[in-house]
């Protein structure tokens, strides 16, 4: 063939992207050398793109480059990155299971107020209406909670962190109170508690068969098997003082307890709220 035949045939042996110098993985550029158009380099051996196409990332997943790490698990191979300790779904499912614990001890609370008062352990309605709201408000704490993790919900997830930790201040302070009252201070407390209650004075009376705090009159009238049988009554305040500093103990020790929960369930909440749901729309806000 003729000169150009020749050139033709020298142009079809020219290679389009030359191989890199020194064994190095980046492409040249074309254009001069002017990086218009850079040639894109070849897979790793072992990398993403390298592996079956069951296993292969989808074109439109932004972690392919770092596949090992991808939180969207399109690839069945990957570790999923969500589930790692302090990861996005670790957080919620976290916050999600303490505010399942404090749902149940909210039903348990107005359980055991109805039981109460239906079997007629308890006759102050006084106390029974404290004890089930109480109840009432942690269920609606929890509900808010278990809500706003579930759906990442930002004003929910704020809200109820504010309200948690301020439950959590309170919470705490009565409980280092009660383990902090000495003797003298839990009589005190006693007598005034029983001073205004009359319905639960009454029970008192009747399950302690006792009459009168530090003293009785004959003239009043006690609930006590021993006062209506005619005999001699006990008073009830060294009955009630002996068991007041384990009650106080114990429900002190109960409150430091859901305190510190109540402490850890607004720093998750934290957590959980700042991050980003890798599921979500990537131009969305949080």
């Amino acid at each position: 063939m003729g000169a150009g035949g020749g050139h033709r045939g020298d142009l079809h042996r020219v290679p389009l992207f030359p191989a890199p110098a020194n064994g190095s993985r980046g492409g040249r550029s074309l254009g001069g050398g002017r990086g218009l158009l850079r040639a894109r380099p070849p897979p790793p051996p072992g990398g993403p793109f390298s592996r079956s196409p069951a296993l292969r990332c989808r074109p439109s997943c932004p972690c392919c480059p770092s596949c090992p790490s991808c939180p969207c698990r399109c690839c069945p191979s990957c570790p999923p990155a969500t589930m790692v300790c302090g990861g996005f779904a670790c957080s919620k499912n976290c916050l999600c299971a303490l505010n399942l614990l404090y749902t149940l001890v909210s039903l348990l609370l107005i359980g055991i107020a109805a039981w109460g008062i239906g079997f007629g352990l308890i006759s102050s309605l006084r106390v029974v209406g404290v004890v089930i709201a109480v109840g009432i408000f942690l269920f609606l704490i929890a509900l808010v909670g278990l809500i706003g993790a579930v759906k990442h919900h930002q004003v929910l997830l704020f809200f109820y962190m504010i309200i948690l930790l301020l439950v959590f201040i309170v919470q705490f302070s009565v409980s280092c109170a009660c383990l902090a009252l000495n003797q003298e201070q839990q009589g005190q407390l006693l007598e005034v508690g029983w001073n205004n209650t009359a319905s639960a004075r009454n029970d008192i009376q009747r399950s302690l068969n006792c009459c009168g705090f530090r003293s009785f009159n004959h003239n009043d009238t006690c609930l006590a098997s021993c006062f209506q049988s005619g005999q001699l009554c006990s008073l009830c305040a060294p009955i009630i003082e002996e068991y007041a500093g384990e009650v106080l103990r114990f429900v002190g020790g109960i409150g430091l307890f859901f305190s510190f929960t109540e402490i850890l369930g607004v720093w998750l909440t934290y957590r959980y709220r700042n991050q980003k749901d890798p599921r979500a729309n990537p131009s969305a806000f949080l």
